[in-house]
């Protein structure tokens, strides 16, 4: 047997050729303008490309049967997309809205919990790539979630209502969004799994039209994925590439209250003598601040202070929180690592209890750290870096459920 003995071998071959085509174009995304041109920073690059290649197919393919439903993690400590945040955890399911799904799982103690039903993709310019891009139609949050004396529950998404918890479908409903936002070391993720009620057969395998379909859904998934970031949030959300080191105001829009938060981003760019204090008043809430690169692809979050919450951050006699931007360590406890990084992002993100912070910055030279910081400014020794990164490396391994 031979190529073109089978039907459908020139349209699978067509497809292919086509995906390793855009593929090539993907990947000469990573010399972009907006990329430092330093060897990290271009495999930085390279790397946001084949951690996506790794999962397009996931999404593509493995579980994209709405009938069949999975959760899929799309971002983690080997994978990053979206302008993630190191203190979340992301989960999606492709759904319908014909069906009924159970979700079944234990609650844990991450303070933020969510499940949105996300529903129709918008057409035209202006939208993200997916599998972003939806509009929410209903949210549960973790408050509203009622659950046994030992933490269990099951939520319900389509159908009738159904008591205790239950989201609501549309015709147009498209995937579940699932997000846990974490504050302290010992919080513990929900446990999770999801089923259509009335599944009564084993899933279709593939066929040539679904593989061709998938091949096309993953080159464009990879093509999104290369050319919305940066540029996206530098025309669409509110990051001004023009200002680096500013952080502009905080606020909530009608969307942002459906997926429970407020986020804002700064584009940073530091020179090797300088270092970035970022300061605000320490308020109410769960916030959390994280490092990124250029494509907006979260740092090193299992090994590196990349990202901070209230718990595992000194504040001020003055009562302000003052975080140190710098290429390596300060000594500083609430030290922002660059990971030697030019460019790169940072992201505020509040979970709308209390006022979001207003953010400042100052741009100043790394000697001067001392006579800018107030003399209370909490220091570490080496060895309680050490331990530092012990308790973040001990923590993300056991969100992830990594051995």
């Amino acid at each position: 047997m031979a190529y073109g003995d089978g039907p459908d071998d020139a349209a699978l071959r067509s497809a292919w050729g086509a995906f390793c085509h855009q593929l090539l174009a993907a990947g000469e995304q990573v010399f972009k303008a907006h990329n430092a041109t330093s060897g990290l920073q271009r495999t930085d690059a390279l790397r946001f490309l084949t951690q996506n290649l790794g999962q397009a197919f996931d999404l593509a393919l493995e579980t994209r049967d709405p009938r069949y439903p999975a959760l899929h993690e799309f971002c983690g400590p080997t994978r990053k997309l979206g302008g993630d945040c190191a203190d979340f955890t992301y989960q999606q399911a492709w759904i319908d809205g014909r069906s009924v799904y159970r979700i079944v799982g234990h609650r844990g103690s991450a303070p933020f919990f969510n499940i949105t039903v996300q529903g129709p993709r918008p057409d035209g310019p202006g939208v993200l790539h997916e599998p972003f891009g939806d509009v929410p139609e209903a949210n549960l949050v973790g408050e509203q979630l009622v659950t046994e004396a030992d933490g269990r529950f099951e939520v319900f998404v389509g159908g009738p209502r159904q008591a205790p918890n239950w989201l609501p479908t549309t015709p147009g409903s498209r995937k579940l969004f699932i997000r846990q936002g974490f504050d302290s070391w010992d919080d513990r993720p929900a446990t999770l799994r999801i089923e259509r009620v009335d599944m009564d057969a084993p899933r279709p395998l593939p066929t040539a039209e679904t593989m061709v379909a998938a091949i096309a859904w993953a080159g464009d998934f990879i093509t999104g994925v290369m050319s919305d970031w940066p540029e996206y949030p530098f025309t669409h959300g509110g990051v001004d590439a023009d200002r680096p080191n500013q952080f502009p105001v905080v606020g909530a829009g009608a969307d942002d209250v459906k997926r429970g938060r407020a986020a804002a981003n700064m584009h940073w760019s530091l020179a090797a003598d300088e270092a970035l204090v970022i300061e605000f008043d320490a308020h109410e809430g769960l916030w959390m601040l994280t490092n990124m690169g250029v494509f907006f692809n979260s740092m090193d979050f299992l090994y590196r202070p990349v990202s901070y919450t209230p718990s595992r951050t000194k504040v001020d006699g003055d009562g302000k929180v003052r975080l140190i931007l710098t290429h390596d360590d300060p000594g500083y406890h609430n030290w922002l690592d660059t990971q030697g990084f030019e460019r790169g992002n940072l992201t505020y993100r509040h979970m709308l209890t209390g006022q979001p912070a207003v953010i400042r910055t100052r741009l100043v030279n790394r000697r001067e750290l001392p006579e800018v910081l107030p003399a209370d400014t909490a220091t570490v020794t080496e060895r309680e870096r050490m331990e530092q990164m012990w308790a973040r490396f001990t923590a993300i391994r056991t969100r992830y459920a990594l051995l």
